[in-house]
């Protein structure tokens, strides 16, 4: 295998990027490089980098291969205490989901489509009104907030205190999005990853080394990949 059997590299330039940066997922290459970069720096750090993009993108390969794509039966969500209860079944709405008793009714049609569309809704009624709770707790303000599905991102702080977070961090542990909401809240101080904006996210998440790397290391179901 060479560089010619993979997909074609995704680019994207970053002004707050200081490095070139490449990432592997199942699907995609992509690499961010800072704005000042040239063509010719780019190609030679693929170049530079081809053994390890092709072992690392055949690894993924094998992980796909493996995964076990059997619908599940029931879905933790960060701010339940108990799972919700899952059924497949012929009927007109994409979902159904009754809050009271935690059962969810999936559409049989397109079941892992009307899933993740069912996790994107709770994911726009919930995060909100959490990231606002967080911010409160730690005094750090923000503007807005949008709940969005990037690919390579958890969330980001723009310089109008607007804040996104992924829908998919509903899908973790509370501690893991309390995490991101900690981390995207802390650049409303500092806007950049310096050692003071660390500090800021120690101050409210003493164990925010352990979630980042659950974070990085905890794959998100395979029908969140499937649309």
């Amino acid at each position: 295998m060479t560089l010619s059997d993979l997909p074609e590299i995704q680019i994207t330039r970053n002004v707050r990027s200081t490095r070139l940066r490449l990432r592997v997922d199942a699907s995609q290459i992509r690499l961010t490089a800072p704005v000042f970069c040239s063509k010719k720096q780019i190609r030679h750090f693929i170049e530079q980098s081809e053994s390890w993009l092709i072992k690392t993108w055949q690894s993924q390969q094998e992980k796909i291969e493996n995964i076990d794509r059997t619908l599940p039966s029931e879905l933790r969500l960060f701010n339940l205490k108990e799972p919700v209860q899952i059924s497949y079944q012929s009927q007109k709405n994409n979902f159904i989901f009754d809050h009271k008793n935690l059962q969810l009714w999936i559409s049989d049609r397109h079941p892992e489509e009307y899933l993740k569309a069912f996790v994107i809704a709770y994911a726009k009624e919930q995060l909100p009104s959490y990231l606002k709770l967080v911010s409160q707790q730690c005094d750090l303000p923000f503007s807005n907030c949008n709940i969005r599905q990037p690919k390579t991102r958890w969330g980001s702080c723009s310089a109008r205190y607007d804040i996104m977070l992924n829908s998919a961090l509903v899908l973790f542990p509370e501690n893991i999005t309390r995490y991101v909401a900690i981390h995207e809240l802390a650049h409303t101080k500092h806007f950049d990853h310096s050692p003071r904006f660390w500090t800021e996210v120690a101050k409210h998440d003493p164990e925010f080394k352990i979630h980042r790397q659950l974070l990085k290391t905890t794959p998100l179901p395979y029908w969140w990949h499937q649309i």
